[in-house]
């Protein structure tokens, strides 16, 4: 006969902390579970410090979230008040000023450092199988946080977030048939107003949470896929890991340091870096500004909105430029992972890096003159990069893997 097991019974077998927190671990193991997957998780030794993107992306979310729930509390979602709250914030809210160039100076490094994260996952072939899923999720975070960081913009309410929201309103009205309506639906009227505020403040709002709840499924993902290696292959064995703590939070740890200290100096001393002067200006839709440009880590899908001659392709290769990616672990199906080990591969990642950078200064220039050439030229190697150079190396890599004795 057996009996149920009491309240003083415990499983010798595992390491529970004593006192209270013990009693809840014997029945709710989130500090062992803690321990095995963030304490003694098994990291691949040759980890470089692109690794630690992804440490620093945690506590520039985690810090947008608490100044933006504080900026919340005090802003008006309402063409008539939108500017005058965020004034009242910077001027009279006691560490307003200090909250909201923290929120603005986050959103840029933030993206920034999302970029060199999205970088990493396509030189290293992070993308490939067992990581595909991983991959996925990855992509639908960074779609998330754009549309999120566009939300944002426009909440201010001055003149380049009215003429941001009325330029956005316009490429979505060049989608035949249905174009007038979402137009309508994503500005609530015919123009920028308080409709637009409206939905874009609880869009921004709610999405912010929403990429919380995804990062934590990205990195359950990766827990379970476990982390790619520079090389592309695989640790042997025991011998090639380290546990994460304390080789791997020391490591991260050093890039916080590193990290906030670009942080403070853009805040305090470089503001110039990430604020457009004419936003500083409450929205006026009688005055068009002579140059209507997002925010800069927004640039290179403005570029190739404006490179494409038609509104409708010119939003179609913008959306795309995006997708495309969700797509690159059927593009490249080579057996190397790592663009160290594809001399053409990597020659590719370099132009493809250069063509980003292009299309973002084109969209800053808005494409005139000789940098519609320049944003046209950079477009079409952004596309053939993905859609023609990654399957024929993989062809030709797959190739030699056959003939290889």
């Amino acid at each position: 006969m057996t009996t149920a097991p009491s309240d003083h019974d415990t499983d010798c077998s595992v390491d529970h902390p004593a006192g209270p927190l013990g009693w809840v671990d014997t029945r709710l193991p989130v500090v062992g579970v803690f321990k095995r997957e963030y304490v003694r998780f098994p990291m691949p030794r040759s980890l470089n410090l692109l690794w630690t993107v992804g440490a620093m992306l945690t506590v520039a979310l985690t810090l947008m979230l608490l100044s933006g729930l504080a900026l919340a509390l005090h802003y008006t979602p309402s063409a008539a008040d939108a500017f005058a709250s965020i004034e009242e914030i910077e001027r009279r809210v006691p560490g307003g000023w200090l909250l909201r160039s923290m929120h603005m100076t986050g959103a840029s490094l933030f993206v920034g450092a999302l970029y060199l994260h999205l970088f990493r996952g396509l030189y290293y072939g992070s993308y490939k199988a067992p990581r595909a899923l991983l991959w996925l999720i990855g992509m639908t975070l960074f779609a998330m946080v754009l549309v999120t960081a566009f939300a944002g913009y426009v909440l201010p309410w001055g003149q380049m977030s009215y003429w941001g929201a009325d330029v956005a309103g316009k490429a979505i009205a060049a989608v035949p048939g249905v174009g007038p309506l979402l137009e309508r639906m994503f500005l609530g009227g015919d123009h920028p107003g308080d409709g637009t505020l409206h939905r874009l403040f609880v869009l921004h709002f709610t999405l912010a949470f929403a990429v919380l709840g995804v990062v934590g499924l990205h990195i359950a993902v990766l827990h379970v896929s476990g982390p790619g290696t520079p090389s592309g292959r695989p640790p042997a064995g025991p011998s090639e890991t380290l546990p994460f703590h304390p080789y791997f939070t020391a490591k991260d740890g050093l890039a916080l340091v590193v990290f906030a200290l670009a942080f403070a100096a853009v805040m305090f001393f470089l503001p110039s870096l990430i604020v457009e002067p004419a936003n500083y200006r409450p929205a006026n839709p009688m005055r068009t500004p002579p140059n209507i440009e997002p925010e800069w880590y927004l640039l290179p899908f403005y570029g190739v909105l404006q490179s494409v001659p038609s509104k409708l392709g010119g939003l179609l290769a913008s959306v795309g430029s995006i997708l495309v990616l969700f797509a690159a672990p059927w593009l490249d199906t080579s057996p190397v992972r790592s663009a160290r080990e594809r001399p053409v591969y990597r020659a590719g990642m370099a132009a493809l890096v250069v063509s980003f950078i292009l299309l973002g200064m084109a969209g800053a220039r808005h494409v005139q003159g000789v940098w519609l050439y320049v944003g046209q030229a950079a477009t079409l190697y952004y596309f053939v990069h993905f859609l023609a150079l990654m399957p024929l190396v993989s062809h030709r890599e797959i190739a030699a893997a056959k003939r290889a004795p």
